[in-house]
């Protein structure tokens, strides 16, 4: 009879880990806090155009609108470089416009012509620009994490000094690739900020009935990645959060999760009526929270009047109008070129 196996003694606790410093509110000049409200209304503004030619039939397949988000995204990417990198999911036309692509070449995009930034061919969520180093929109949900910790061994190989920005939601924190990702990060010790952009739902699903541990940010505790919870409805407390990620990162102490809590104000995509919601809690949160709202007090504080918010409000109407006709009049991209783009060749 096989002898019993005694169980191995107790490891010594471990000691107290290194975590990042709590992250503080960025102090914004004027003129940042007079760009962050250009570019969170550049982006609702964009969406909600999105959203009309949606309805109108002229966008296709599956469109999922930002509106509500938009500080996460603004607050984030504002305080990348050059050498920095940006993938996300299906929900990615304002980090698109972040990344400084022409606001006419999304539009042209997700309406399947031949001047978009992917020819057409990736629509509204599959959009593309190594040159902007805009990595995708990714359909597979959590499909990104994977391919963000690859930018980010990618950095790390090449000595180019850039950290990987990986977006992702609360749904797909429970996805499998999600955790081998970590686990190969902090081994590793790569260059990335994972963000889970938790917008309280993952599709029907309310983040407390679909996660065991709804506090995201933990999440990467038992691979030994300090994680940060951030007010993402405030864009400078957004900001903060991501220069102390990035300090930590630049550093060489590998990844760090920002979880990110957020709400969308839409349907999970342009078909979901968001039944499994109430109209007042949206409103509440319209109310109480909007991201583009919480900031005019700073900006009247700081001496921004609502004449000069009425001009931003005009030029980026203009803009997005211009985006949307740029959109519809220019072509479909010829039958020949599905045969482009379909492989790389090394030689």
């Amino acid at each position: 009879m096989a002898k019993a196996v005694s169980p191995a003694p107790a490891p010594p606790a471990t000691p107290n880990r290194e975590r990042p410093s709590e992250p503080q509110p960025y102090s914004a000049s004027k003129e940042e806090l007079l760009q962050f409200y250009r570019d969170m209304l550049l982006i609702r503004r964009f969406e909600e155009k999105a959203g009309q030619l949606y309805g109108l039939g002229l966008i296709g397949g599956f469109c999922h609108l930002y509106i509500g988000q938009e500080a996460v995204a603004v607050g984030l990417q504002s305080a990348l470089s050059e050498k920095d990198s940006v993938i996300t999911g299906y929900r990615d036309h304002g980090h698109m416009l972040l990344c400084r692509i022409p606001p006419a070449d999304v539009m042209a995009e997700l309406t399947g012509r031949q001047a978009g930034i992917s020819k057409g061919k990736g629509g509204s969520m599959h959009m593309f620009s190594v040159e902007h180093k805009f990595y995708g929109g990714h359909g597979i949900v959590g499909a990104q994490v994977s391919l963000g910790t690859g930018l980010a061994f990618s950095h790390k190989y090449n000595e180019d000094g850039g950290v990987c920005l990986a977006y992702f939601g609360d749904g797909a924190a429970n996805q499998g690739q999600v955790y081998e990702s970590f686990n190969m990060a902090e081994l590793w010790k790569l260059p990335i900020i994972y963000v889970i952009e938790n917008n309280q739902y993952a599709m029907g699903t309310s983040v407390n009935r679909a996660s065991a541990e709804d506090q995201l940010y933990r999440r990467g505790e038992s691979f030994r990645i300090p994680g940060i919870q951030v007010d993402g409805m405030d864009v400078l407390a957004c900001r903060g959060a991501a220069e102390t990620a990035l300090e930590w990162v630049r550093a060489g102490k590998g990844p760090v999760i920002l979880e990110m809590k957020t709400y969308r104000y839409r349907g999970h995509s342009m078909s979901d009526p968001a039944k499994y919601r109430s109209r007042e809690e949206v409103q509440s949160v319209r109310e109480k929270s909007d991201p583009i709202e919480r900031l005019k007090p700073l900006l009247d504080q700081a001496g921004i009047k609502e004449d000069q918010l009425k001009a931003v409000e005009q030029e980026i109407r203009k803009i997005v109008n211009e985006a949307a006709d740029f959109s519809e009049q220019t072509p479909e991209p010829e039958a020949s070129e599905l045969y482009t783009d379909v492989l790389v060749e090394r030689y």
